[in-house]
C-alpha cells in the first residue's frame, strides 16, 4: 500500500458549522467511539421533532410547510411537526437518536453500537428474532443502521402497500424491544467479526473495539451483567425527546402525519436531560499531541468556514499544494477537510485533516511535504478570506441545489433526520448544502487555528515494518511516536518564507450560466436510438423530457483488440489510463469543482470515458479529455511514479481475500483472462519502459471502435458531434475484425471442484469461501428466475450462516452473470482463527440443503408475495436521470441493447410458477451439478512458517492447497491452466432473448 501522510489540526467550532471535504480521491470515514462520558445539562430539552415528506403535488391535505426551504427542482412536499405528547420519535424511513458511542460506559466500551444491533432482534409485539428482516425481504425492502459518536441512525424501505405495517413493526423496536439474553453472545461474536474485518485503518483503531473482549470476556472477569446494563442503557438513552424522524412516501401528508402519531405514540420519554459533552473543549490538550506518529500500512451554518478552507486546501489547479507535489513527483492525491462524521466533528471539537498519498520520493521528503502544507495555510492567513472565491463556491453550490436531481430515498431521509438534530426547521434541507453569508471574520477565526503547533503528524508506510515497538491496545497495531525534529519545529514556530509557486485559484471558466432546456430536433423516443453509425463507431441517443434539468451524460467505450493480447499490455493500459488521469488532474480540476464530473475507467476491452453535469460547459470538458488522450505523453519520473503506485495497487488487491477469491474464480471460468498475479509479475519484473508505454499508446489509438451514449439536455445533432470529435481527433481506422466485449466461458464438469489457494496477506486472519453453481447459457427469463431465487435466499442465508452459526459478518448469496453464462453463489468471509474454510463450506451446504426443503414447502401465496416484491422493485421509478443512464449504458457497454430489459423481466416474473422455481433449484443442487468452490485460506498456528505482513515479493505466485479429508468428494484444482485446457468453451453469449 502507498505511503501516506496526514496533517490533522484540531479546533473548536460550532457543531452546526457542517462542512464538506475537498478531495482528489477518496473520502474520510469517521468511527463511532469516544473515551469518556460527558456531563449532563439540566436544561429543558426541545420537544420531539418529526418531518414528513411526500413526493406529490401540494394542495389541501397535502400542503407542505412554506418555511422549509427547498430546491425549485424538488417536486416533494414537506411538513414539520413538534410532537408534544409524552412519547414520540420513530422513523418511517429514517430515525436518528441523539446518542452515540460518546455515551458508552467506561467499563463497557462499544455498548452503544451493540445496542443498535440488539434492538432489532425482535419486539414484544413482533417477537421473531429475524422477523423484521424477513418481512422486508418478502416485500422488496431493506434496512440498515449506524452508530456515530453522538448520533445513531436507523432506516428502512419497503413497498408502498406494506409501508404502514412495516412502520408499525419497526417502531416497536423503539417502544419495547426484546433484547433476549440468548442473542447477546451470538451478536457480540458477529459484530466483533465485522469490526475486525474493517478495523484496518490506523487512525480509527483506537475508536473501534473488539466486541468479544469488551462486551464478553472483560465483563465476565469483572462480573458485569451485560444484559442488565444493556437494558438500562436503552431505557436511559433511547428516549423520544432525543429522536428525530423523517418519512418519505407517496401517501398524502395528512395520512403520513396520522400514521406517525398513532404508531410512535408508545415510544417512551424519560424526560431526562440529554448527555452533553460541550464542556470538554480541549480533548487534545495532552503531551501525546503535536508529535510525529509512524505506523505500518494495513489496509457556522451561514458561513461554513471549513468548506471554504477545504475548497482551497484540496484544490488541484495551478498554484495548489497538490499541483506542486505532483510536479515534484512527491504525491499522487490529497484529501483535505472535515468529513462531518462524529469523529471529525462533534460537540467537543472539530478536526481538519489533510491526507496526502505520497510516492517513494515524497516519503523520503516527508517534512518538506508538511512544510509546503503549512506554507499554503500561512499564505491563506496572510491574504485573508477572498470574497471572489467565496462567491464562486457559493454560486456553484447554489446551482447544484437549484437543479439538484432526486437521490435515493433511503439516503435522503437519513440525511434529513440527522440534519434535524443540527439545524433549525427552515434549513433541514439546505443547512448542509448552501453557503448563505460571506463573513471574513468567521473564516479568519477558523484559519487562525490551523497552525503547526496545533497539528499532529502521522506517517504510514510499509517501510516501518519492524520499527514500531509500541502496540495499540485493542487491535495490537504497531506504531511509534517521536518528537517533531527540532529543526522543523523551530522553522514552523518562526516567520518562515512562502514558496513563490503557491497562489490562490484563478477565476473558474467552467461554471455554467446557461440553464435553458433545449428543444428536440428529432422525434422523442422512450428508449435510446442509434442516431449515427459507421465502421469506426456508433452513437446511441435519448433526449431527456422527464426530469427536465439542464444536465447531460456523455459516455463512450473506446474498444481495442490490443488490450487483452498479453498481461504486459494490460499493465501498459492501466498505466496509460492512470497517467492520462494525472495529466488531466490540473487542467480539469476547475470543471470538477464546477459540478462537471468525469471518470476514466479501465474496461476489460477498452477505455471508458464518462462525463456528466450541466450541459452548458460539458463539451469543454469532453474536448479537454480527448485532447489529452490524443496528445498523450509521459516523462520518465511520472512513469516511474505510476509504475510503483500501480504495483502497490495490484499488491493491495492480491492481499485482500475477497479480491483474490474473485480473481481466482474468474481465472477458472473465463478463457483468455489474465490473472492479477500475472499482471503484478509483468510490472514487478521491472521490464517495462516509458518507451513501451508510448508505443502502446500509439497502437491503442490507431486500433479503436468508439461506441457511445448521450442522454439529457443535448439535441441529437449536438450529440453526434461528440463521436465526430473522437474520430477526428484520434484518426483511427476501421478495425479488421469485430472485438468481442465478453470472454468465452468454460463449461464446468458435472461434479464438484475445489480451487483452494493460500491467502497472500500473512497479517490478515480473514479467509473467504465462495460456493458457485454454474447454470450455463440461459435466457432472460432464467436470469430473472435466478434473481427471484436469490431474493428468496437472502434472509434465510443471513439468518443461518451469520446469525445462528456466527460464521462471519459478510454473508451473502449472489446471482452471477459471467460473460453471459449464468450461475449463483454463496459467499462467506470468516475469521480463520475461528473456522477453517472446509467447515464453512460444509455449513454453506447445510444451509443450501435446508433452504431446498423450505423452498419445496413454499406455499403459492408466499411465492406470489415474493414475485410481487421483485416486480415492485423493478417497477420503481428512477429518482434521477443518472439511474436511467446507468441502466442504458450497461446495455451499450455489453452490446446487448435490450433497453426495455426491466419491462421484459417483469413480464417474465408474472408468468413464473412456484414449481418452476423449485425444480430449477433442485436440478442445480443434485449430484450432477456443475459446482466450483473457491477457498482463500489463511494458515494459522503451527501451519505457518512465518508471521507478520506480506512483502511485495511474496505475492508473485499462487500457492494451491489440496482438499482436506472433510472435502474428499471434491476434485482439487492444483493448476488452473491444466484444468481448463481440456474443458469445452461455451460460445459467446448475450442474454437478449
Amino acid at each position: 500500500s502507498p505511503h501516506s501522510a496526514k496533517v490533522a489540526s484540531l479546533f473548536r467550532m460550532p457543531q452546526t458549522n457542517k462542512s464538506r471535504s475537498t478531495s482528489a480521491s477518496g473520502s474520510s470515514t469517521g468511527p463511532d467511539r469516544g473515551e469518556e462520558r460527558g456531563e449532563e445539562r439540566e436544561e429543558a430539552e426541545p420537544e420531539p421533532k418529526v418531518q414528513v415528506q411526500e413526493a406529490g403535488d401540494g394542495g389541501g391535505e397535502n400542503t407542505g410547510d412554506p418555511e422549509i426551504i427547498k430546491s425549485p427542482s424538488d417536486p416533494k412536499q414537506y411538513r414539520y411537526q413538534r410532537v408534544s405528547s409524552n412519547s414520540n420519535k420513530g422513523i418511517d424511513d429514517s430515525l436518528c437518536v441523539g446518542i452515540g458511542s460518546f455515551s458508552d460506559p467506561n467499563d463497557l466500551p462499544g455498548l452503544a453500537h451493540f445496542l443498535e444491533h440488539m434492538v432489532f432482534m425482535g419486539s414484544e409485539k413482533y417477537p421473531s428474532e429475524n422477523g423484521f428482516d424477513a418481512f422486508l425481504k418478502k416485500h422488496g425492502g431493506s434496512d440498515n443502521a449506524s452508530t456515530d459518536c453522538e448520533r445513531t441512525v436507523f432506516q428502512f424501505d419497503v413497498q408502498r402497500k406494506k409501508f404502514r405495517e412495516a412502520l408499525d413493526r419497526w417502531a416497536q423496536f423503539f417502544i419495547c424491544p426484546l433484547m433476549i439474553r440468548d442473542a447477546i453472545d451470538r451478536e457480540v461474536e458477529a459484530v466483533d467479526s465485522g469490526e475486525r474485518h474493517s478495523g484496518k485503518n490506523f487512525l480509527l483503531l483506537t475508536l473501534f473495539r473488539p466486541y468479544a473482549l469488551t462486551l464478553k470476556t472483560e465483563p465476565r472477569k469483572k462480573r458485569i451483567n451485560v444484559y442488565k446494563r444493556l437494558r438500562s442503557f436503552w431505557k436511559r438513552h433511547y428516549s423520544a425527546h432525543y429522536m428525530t424522524l423523517a418519512v418519505q412516501s407517496k401517501e398524502k401528508l395528512d395520512t403520513l402525519e396520522e400514521w406517525v402519531k398513532e404508531i410512535f405514540s408508545g415510544v417512551p420519554n424519560n424526560a431526562q436531560p440529554k448527555p452533553d459533552f460541550s464542556e470538554l473543549l480541549d480533548p487534545f490538550d495532552t503531551p501525546a499531541f503535536n508529535k510525529l506518529y509512524r505506523g505500518r500500512n494495513t489496509c457556522s451554518i451561514e458561513v461554513k468556514p471549513l468548506h471554504y478552507i477545504s475548497w482551497l486546501i484540496g484544490h488541484e489547479g495551478t498554484g495548489s499544494i497538490l499541483s506542486i507535489l505532483r510536479r515534484k513527483c512527491w504525491a499522487m492525491a490529497l484529501f483535505g477537510g472535515n468529513s462531518e462524521t462524529g469523529f471529525d466533528q462533534n460537540s467537543t471539537y472539530s478536526i481538519f485533516s489533510i491526507s496526502i498519498t505520497l510516492t517513494d520520493q515524497g516519503f523520503q521528503n516527508f517534512y518538506q511535504v508538511a512544510h509546503l502544507v503549512f506554507q499554503y495555510l500561512k499564505m491563506m492567513q496572510s491574504l485573508g478570506p477572498q470574497q471572489r472565491i467565496y462567491e464562486e463556491i457559493q454560486k456553484i453550490e447554489a446551482n447544484e441545489f437549484h437543479y439538484q436531481e432526486q437521490t435515493d430515498p433511503i439516503e435522503y431521509v437519513e440525511d434529513i433526520c440527522e440534519n434535524m438534530q443540527l439545524f433549525p426547521k427552515e434549513h433541514f434541507l439546505t443547512g448542509d448544502q448552501l453557503m448563505f453569508q460571506y463573513s471574513p471574520e468567521v473564516i479568519s477565526a477558523a484559519l487562525s487555528l490551523l497552525t503547526p503547533d496545533r497539528s499532529n503528524l502521522l506517517l504510514l508506510s510499509p517501510d516501518h515494518e519492524g520499527h514500531c515497538p509500541l502496540r495499540e491496545k485493542w487491535f495490537g497495531t504497531h506504531y511509534s511516536v517521536e518528537d517533531i525534529q527540532q529543526e522543523w519545529r523551530e522553522r514552523w514556530n518562526g516567520d518562515f518564507e512562502l514558496s513563490s509557486d503557491l497562489h490562490l485559484p484563478v477565476k473558474n471558466k467552467f461554471i455554467a450560466t446557461d440553464f435553458s432546456l433545449k428543444l428536440s430536433d428529432c422525434p422523442d423516443t422512450e428508449l435510446p436510438v442509434r442516431v449515427t453509425a459507421n465502421d469506426r463507431g456508433c452513437l446511441w441517443y435519448k433526449k431527456d423530457n422527464k426530469f427536465n434539468i439542464p444536465k447531460a451524460y456523455i459516455r463512450f467505450h473506446l474498444i481495442s483488440p490490443v488490450i487483452q493480447q498479453s498481461a504486459k499490455n494490460l499493465v501498459l493500459f492501466d498505466l496509460l489510463v492512470n497517467i492520462l488521469g494525472h495529466n488531466l488532474a490540473e487542467p480539469a480540476y476547475e470543471a470538477d469543482v464546477a459540478q462537471l464530473d468525469y471518470k476514466l475507467s479501465v474496461g476489460e476491452h477498452g477505455l471508458v470515458i464518462k462525463v456528466k453535469g450541466f450541459n452548458h460547459k460539458l463539451p469543454l470538458l469532453f474536448h479537454l479529455i480527448l485532447d489529452h488522450l490524443a496528445d498523450f505523453s509521459a516523462c520518465q519520473d511520472v512513469f516511474n511514479m505510476f509504475s510503483e503506485q500501480l504495483k502497490k495497487t495490484y499488491f493491495n488487491i492480491l492481499i485482500r481475500p475477497e479480491k483474490l477469491g474473485k480473481d481466482v474464480r474468474l481465472l477458472v471460468l473465463e478463457h483468455g483472462r489474465w490473472s492479477m498475479v500475472e499482471k503484478y509479475q509483468a510490472l514487478a519484473d521491472g521490464g517495462l519502459t516509458v518507451e513501451e508505454l508510448m508505443e502502446f499508446s500509439r497502437t491503442f489509438k490507431t486500433q479503436l471502435y468508439a461506441e457511445g451514449l448521450v442522454q439529457g439536455n443535448f439535441t441529437s445533432q449536438e450529440s453526434i458531434q461528440f463521436l465526430q470529435y473522437i474520430t477526428d481527433k484520434l484518426q483511427f481506422s476501421k478495425l479488421p475484425a469485430e472485438v468481442p466485449v465478453l470472454f468465452r466461458v468454460v463449461e464446468l464438469p458435472l461434479k464438484q471442484h475445489l480451487c483452494k489457494v493460500k491467502a497472500l496477506n500473512k497479517g490478515d486472519a480473514n479467509s473467504e469461501v465462495t460456493v458457485y453453481y454454474q447454470s450455463g447459457l440461459k435466457n432472460l427469463r432464467e436470469h430473472t428466475l435466478m434473481e427471484l431465487l436469490v431474493m428468496h435466499m437472502e434472509e434465510p442465508c443471513f439468518d443461518f450462516l451469520r446469525t445462528k452459526e456466527t460464521l462471519g459478518y459478510h454473508v451473502y448469496p449472489t446471482c452471477r452473470n459471467t460473460s453471459g453464462v449464468l450461475g449463483f453463489s454463496v459467499t462467506v468471509e470468516t475469521q480463520a482463527t475461528k473456522f477453517n474454510t472446509e467447515l464453512v463450506e460444509l455449513k454453506i451446504e447445510e444451509f443450501l440443503s435446508s433452504f431446498g426443503e423450505k423452498l419445496s414447502a413454499l406455499t403459492d401465496s408466499a411465492f406470489n408475495t415474493q414475485v410481487t416484491a421483485l416486480v415492485k422493485l423493478k417497477e420503481c421509478e428512477d429518482t434521477h436521470l443518472g439511474e436511467e443512464v446507468d441502466r442504458n449504458w450497461a446495455e451499450v457497454a455489453t452490446q446487448q441493447y435490450v433497453f426495455n430489459r426491466l419491462h421484459r423481466e417483469i413480464e417474465a416474473l408474472k408468468q413464473m410458477t412456484r414449481a418452476e422455481l423449485v425444480s430449477w433449484y433442485l436440478e442445480h443442487r443434485g449430484h450432477n451439478c456443475r459446482k466450483l468452490s473457491v477457498h482463500v485460506s489463511v494458515c494459522i498456528g503451527e501451519q505457518c512458517e512465518e508471521s507478520g505482513s506480506s512483502s511485495y515479493g511474496e505475492v508473485s505466485k499462487l500457492t494451491f492447497l489440496p482438499a482436506s479429508p472433510k472435502m474428499a468428494a471434491a476434485t482439487s484444482i492444483m493448476d488452473i491452466p491444466s484444468f481448463t485446457q481440456s474443458l469445452t468453451l461455451f460460445p459467446y453469449h448475450k442474454i437478449i432473448q
